[in-house]
């Protein structure tokens, strides 16, 4: 097939801000991917874009097993979707493949990219 390029679950991002670390979540759009690597300011890496992962939680957010949750841009954090979205914060996008409670845990496993999130 010549026109294929990848299997789209990986994409390659220059880095114009702060460094970035492995594991981190990085906002691309409307999409959320997460570092692979460390990257540099002025660098380019890779961040997945699909799959489940271990991320940060809200500490006060009580969330449901399969429940939209809401990246928090300012908290760095996924929150429930009873959340209201502040500019910068990503919804609609990612589900929570686990229910946990207001300060069970600092992290959350979450699906990502499930839609299109909303970026407000």
């Amino acid at each position: 097939m010549q026109n294929y390029i990848q299997d789209g679950k990986t994409i390659d991002y220059t880095n114009g801000g702060s460094a970035i670390s492995s594991g981190d979540v990085v906002v691309v759009g409307k999409i959320i991917g997460v570092a692979v690597g460390d990257i540099a300011n002025g660098e380019t890496g890779v961040l997945a874009i699909e799959g489940v992962f271990d991320l940060p939680k809200v500490d006060a957010a009580v969330i449901a097993q399969g429940e939209n949750v809401i990246w928090d841009a300012s908290a760095g954090a996924f929150d429930d979707n009873a959340a209201t979205p502040a500019t910068g914060d990503v919804s609609g996008c990612c589900i929570a493949m686990e229910a946990l409670g207001a300060t069970t845990s600092a992290n959350i496993q979450v699906k990502i990219n499930v839609g299109i999130g909303t970026v407000a």
